[in-house]
């Protein structure tokens, strides 16, 4: 074999190594983001549905507590104002901080129910907050669990040399989760 004919032959595998590397780069990487994207949505529609179950059990809530507690009108408005807001709603970090803000309402309502001991007595009224407290646990879990999702990606469309492929096929940040300082603060309950 004459010496062009081998540093053709070289040439070519060495070609195909590296097309094949390069392939191997996009195709992998590619086929992790659309894996981790997918995870983050179905994450996100997790934290839909626990969302939406407290968005439907609201209005009976302030209806059982508007019978004890007709002079508490700003509170349950603002619960419902709120409420109404969720559902207007349309990309997540709107729906995010919707949610937060329904959140905060659902505090101050719950130390108004404080207020009122007859109330906290009724069963229909105790039935609602028990539902209410297990869909706000589900909400947390729900919302660690697409937290976790969302770093796992954006972790990923960060990484050299990951994200210059993430920005070549336009893959951006998703949104956490957060919960914002004010909901912090223990609401105050006072007689």
């Amino acid at each position: 074999m004459s010496a062009g004919k081998r540093n053709l032959i070289i040439g070519l595998l060495i070609f195909l190594v590296i097309a094949f590397s390069l392939y191997s780069f996009f195709k992998g990487n590619y086929n992790t983001f659309v894996t981790l994207d997918e995870a983050v949505k179905a994450s996100w529609a997790q934290v839909e549905n626990q969302l939406q179950r407290r968005y439907d059990l609201i209005p009976n809530l302030v209806e059982t507590v508007k019978g004890y507690a007709k002079q508490e009108k700003d509170v349950l408005i603002e619960v419902t104002n709120a409420r109404a807001k969720v559902g207007g709603a349309g990309t997540i970090p709107d729906k995010i901080n919707a949610n937060n803000q329904l959140t905060g309402a659902l505090s101050r309502l719950l130390v108004v129910v404080e207020r009122y001991p007859d109330l906290k007595s009724n069963q229909n009224f105790m039935r609602l907050q028990d539902e209410l407290a297990g869909t706000e646990n589900r909400i947390a879990v729900e919302r660690r669990r697409y937290n976790e999702s969302v770093q796992t990606f954006n972790v990923a469309i960060r990484s050299f040399p990951a994200n210059l492929l993430a920005g070549m096929f336009g893959f951006r940040q998703a949104a956490f989760f957060e919960v914002p300082a004010a909901a912090k603060a223990a609401p105050q309950v006072k007689f």
